[in-house]
């Protein structure tokens, strides 16, 4: 949706779309809102209660089998695995993504983890689609004014352009940017400090993974440092969605930085950034 600074302030019942990497202020502001009358949809909560649910448990129920005791209870139904995932605690969907490398160093095995990201990327398009019904959800159901849709970082990498046609629909798309190399880093830093989900186009993964087993002397995935390969891979990463950010964000949105971002305190400071964005776009 696109707006001038005054077709936003009339408009009544707001829905905005998050868009930028993981660290920037996305779920940061999606908790402020929440106590000021708008709906927080989580992306990756949805892909983790809804869509990811069923393979998660599978994953646990997998490991809890190579234990004889868990596996006699399991098989004779005497207990239960629940997925225990919350907005600001990705645990179960991280644990099902991982991380590869050497499987000895907890790492996940190449064919493994792609089935793992084509399943991750598949569930993130589902839930993205699951946005329009949420809005009315939110407003009919649970008594919402607004409703802040809180993405993944990894949504510029779907290459599904009915889901940004979907978004563009429904919400305002607001790109969080990182504008300067303090900022960039401290991102990188929180990001291997506190792990989300990460998911890799095919293409890039491939690409990287050849240059960092030919700088490694390595000859296969199963042999890396799985956190050594992540550490090293994610500013390669985050440097490669900026363009695909900037595609998204230019024709279809709006642009504030992540020093912006970091400002807001309540509504008032998010509505007013809002109206500062719009009208930079109108300029």
């Amino acid at each position: 949706m696109k707006f001038s600074v005054e077709t936003f302030r009339a408009w009544t019942n707001r829905s905005v779309t998050l868009l930028g990497m993981s660290g920037v202020g996305k779920t940061y502001l999606s908790s402020l809102l929440r106590e000021h009358n708008w709906f927080h949809y989580s992306g990756d909560y949805r892909i983790g209660t809804r869509y990811l649910d069923e393979p998660i448990l599978d994953l646990i129920k997998q490991q809890a089998m190579q234990v004889p005791f868990l596996r006699d209870l399991l098989r004779r139904d005497w207990i239960y695995i629940r997925n225990n995932i919350k907005v600001d605690d990705l645990g179960p969907v991280l644990s099902f993504v991982g991380k590869l490398g050497n499987p000895e160093l907890g790492g996940v095995p190449l064919e493994e983890f792609s089935r793992h990201q084509a399943l991750y990327r598949d569930a993130e398009i589902k839930a993205m689609r699951d946005v329009p019904e949420f809005t009315r959800k939110a407003r009919e159901i649970y008594g919402y004014q607004h409703f802040v849709n809180d993405v993944g970082g990894s949504l510029c990498e779907l290459d599904e352009p009915s889901v940004i046609d979907l978004l563009v629909e429904h919400t305002l798309i607001l790109y969080i940017k990182v504008t300067d190399r303090e900022e960039e880093q401290k991102l990188i830093e929180r990001a291997q400090s506190d792990p989300k989900p990460l998911y890799y186009r095919p293409e890039f993964l491939a690409e990287q993974l050849e240059v960092y087993l030919g700088e490694n002397g390595l000859a296969y995935a199963a042999q890396m440092d799985p956190d050594a390969f992540t550490r090293w891979v994610f500013p390669r990463l985050f440097h490669s969605r900026i363009p695909r950010y900037a595609a998204i964000a230019e024709p279809h949105g709006y642009t504030v930085t992540s020093r912006e971002v970091a400002q807001v305190r309540d509504e008032g400071d998010f509505l007013e950034l809002l109206e500062t964005a719009i009208a930079r776009a109108g300029d």
